[in-house]
C-alpha cells in the first residue's frame, strides 16, 4: 500500500496479493492459448507477446481515459470546481498523499469514482448528480473513500487484473467475427474455436476473481474513509441518499455509466455485482462507529 495516513488492511493487502499472483498465472494460459493456436512456431510466440504486451501497455497508460469517457467526464480546474478541489486539498492533507487529478461527470446519476496506474498518475471523479443530492460532508465522505483506493493502490490492480480479461473477450469475439472459420492448426482443430474456448476459460476466471477482490476493496475503502474523517454515520448517510435515487433515475442514465460500474463509489443492481450488498457496507459503518465511540 502507499503510504498514508489512511488505515492498512493486512486484508486487502492479502487479497491485492493473492489476485495479481492468480491472474498471472491466467495470463500465461492466455498467452499459451494464443501461441497454441497459432500453429506452436516461434512466429506465432512473438506475435501472442505483441499482442497481450500491447494490450496491457494501454490497459496501463490509458486506463483512467478509458474510464473517463465511459463516465463522460473531463478534468476540472480550481478555477471551474473551487469547492471541489477545495474538499480533495484537505483530504489529502489530512491523509498526507499525493492530489490525483480532479475531473467531473456531468450526469444525473449520483456516483464517483477512482483510476489511474499509480498514486501520482490517477484520478478522482464526481457526478452532478453526487453534488446535487448530497451535502458537502457527505461528499467529502465519498471523496475520502475515493482517495483510499488510490492511496491503497488497489486501484492500479484493478487495472492490471482487468488486462486478462480485455485479451480473452478479444479473442471470443474473434471467434464470433469470423464465424469461427476452420483453418486448422497443426492438431487439426480450427484455431478460432480454440481461441474462443481459451478466452471464454480466462475470462471467466478473470471475471470472479476481479469480483472477489472488487466486493472485499470497497469494504477497506469504506472502513478507511470512516475512520480518516472520524464520521462513518456520514458515510452510511451518503450511501443510503445514492441508494435511495436508483429507483427513480431513468434506465438509460444508468446504463450510460455502467461502463466504469466496477470503479463506481456505488453500483446500480448487478446480478454479478462488484460491490458488496448497501446492508453488508451499513453494518460495517454502524459497528466502526461504536468502535470510535467508545475510545472518546
Amino acid at each position: 500500500m502507499a503510504r498514508s495516513r489512511f488505515a492498512k488492511d493486512a486484508g486487502l493487502s492479502f487479497r491485492m496479493g493473492v489476485t495479481m499472483f492468480l491472474n498471472g498465472l491466467i495470463y500465461v494460459v492466455l498467452i499459451l492459448g494464443i501461441w497454441w493456436a497459432l500453429g506452436r512456431n516461434p512466429g506465432g510466440v512473438v506475435l501472442a507477446l505483441l499482442i497481450s504486451g500491447g494490450i496491457f501497455w494501454f490497459q496501463w497508460y490509458f486506463s483512467d481515459s478509458v474510464a473517463m469517457r465511459a463516465m463522460g467526464a473531463r478534468v476540472v480546474t480550481p478555477q471551474q470546481a473551487p469547492e471541489l478541489h477545495s474538499l480533495v486539498d484537505r483530504l489529502c492533507q489530512q491523509a498526507d498523499m499525493p492530489k490525483p487529478r480532479v475531473a467531473f461527470s456531468d450526469t444525473p446519476v449520483p456516483n464517483a469514482f477512482a483510476t489511474g496506474r499509480s498514486p501520482e498518475h490517477s484520478v478522482v471523479c464526481v457526478t452532478r448528480g453526487l453534488l446535487d443530492r448530497l451535502e458537502p460532508k457527505e461528499v467529502e465522505a465519498v471523496l475520502a473513500h475515493e482517495l483510499s483506493h488510490v492511496a491503497h493502490r488497489d486501484v492500479t490492480v484493478m487495472t492490471v487484473a482487468g488486462v486478462t480479461g480485455v485479451v480473452a473477450s478479444l479473442m471470443m469475439r474473434t471467434f464470433l467475427y469470423t464465424g469461427g472459420n476452420r483453418n486448422n492448426n497443426n492438431n487439426g482443430l480450427p484455431v478460432q474455436l480454440v481461441l474462443m474456448l481459451v478466452g471464454v476459460v480466462v475470462y471467466v476466471l478473470s471475471f470472479f476473481l476481479i469480483r472477489v477482490l472488487s466486493r472485499y476493496r470497497e469494504l477497506a475503502a469504506d472502513r478507511a474513509a470512516a475512520l480518516l474523517t472520524g464520521s462513518p454515520s456520514t458515510l452510511a448517510s451518503a450511501l443510503v441518499k445514492i441508494s435511495d435515487t436508483a429507483s427513480r433515475l431513468p434506465k438509460q442514465d444508468l446504463r450510460k455509466s455502467a461502463g466504469a460500474a466496477h470503479l463506481a463509489f456505488f453500483e446500480f443492481g448487478s446480478l454479478f455485482s462488484t460491490h458488496p450488498s448497501l446492508e453488508k457496507r451499513l453494518s460495517q459503518l454502524e459497528k466502526i462507529s461504536g468502535q470510535l465511540s467508545t475510545e472518546y
